[in-house]
């Protein structure tokens, strides 16, 4: 019986998955908050495991500080999302910081386009809009998705954005047409991202902000395919970690 762990240091969260012969047993999903080791050690402990191996962002901190093997996000996500979904040849991953589109071929990545210079498009954007909205993160995508009308937001930059919703509420906007507005400007930044590599379906549907459906429901209506979203979305990028080390893939 083989247990490997993979443990996704990210901006935002920390998520640690482990497979016994390849089987899902057990997952976990923390706040990075400041210390992303001390984090990473939480989720690992008790975690029976013959190899660890580590990828996100904190990923060569784990392999200088605790001496994991590491692997990219990007294969990560392309490892995980196949072992979920064996058709998907498509990867739309909108995680805290960073928004990536990785096309896939039996499991390993072939082209792909990551958006990490900018937090427009990303969930740590939404979680900003949210709060000036005035709204909790669920309660923002449902509000969008009830709009009549939408509102264009002219400013990608989440400051500048900012300051426009603030703007736009003063004059009297509705706050459900600006959610809405808000949530299309992520979905038409996306977009680039996917037209830079192109779409192939099925289209598989990761991170944090899957459990948005108003950007669930943007995201297929401009598609034109239906999204396949795990249960977990979080932890698809430790799941593909595992994998790397116990079903041959390397990093």
């Amino acid at each position: 019986m083989t247990r490997t762990a993979g443990i996704d240091i990210g901006s935002r969260t920390t998520k640690v998955a482990v497979l016994e012969d390849g089987r899902l047993v057990h997952s976990r999903v923390v706040d990075t908050g400041t210390d992303p080791l001390a984090r990473a050690r939480e989720l690992l402990d008790g975690c029976r495991a013959d190899t660890v191996v580590a990828t996100g962002y904190g990923r060569h901190l784990a392999r200088e500080r605790l001496g994991f093997p590491v692997i990219t996000e990007i294969k990560a996500h392309a490892l995980g999302a196949s072992r979920l979904f064996p058709v998907c040849r498509t990867v739309i991953d909108i995680g805290g910081q960073d928004s990536k589109v990785i096309r896939v071929e039996s499991g390993r990545q072939v082209n792909f386009e990551m958006n990490d210079r900018c937090a427009a498009g990303t969930g740590r954007f939404l979680e900003v809009m949210a709060v000036t909205l005035g709204y909790t993160l669920p309660e923002f995508g449902q509000a969008a998705l009830a709009a009549p009308t939408s509102v264009a937001i002219n400013s990608m930059c989440t400051v500048f954005s900012e300051s426009e919703v603030i703007s736009l509420i003063a004059g009297g906007e509705s706050k459900q047409s600006i959610a809405l507005g808000l949530h299309e400007s992520i979905v038409s930044r996306l977009l680039a991202l996917v037209g830079r590599v192109g779409v192939e379906s099925p289209v598989v549907l990761t991170g944090g902000v899957a459990r948005n459906p108003c950007i669930r429901a943007l995201l297929e209506r401009r598609l034109g395919v239906p999204l396949l979203v795990p249960d977990e979305p979080q932890i698809v990028g430790a799941i593909g970690a595992a994998l790397s080390a116990g079903n041959g893939a390397r990093p």
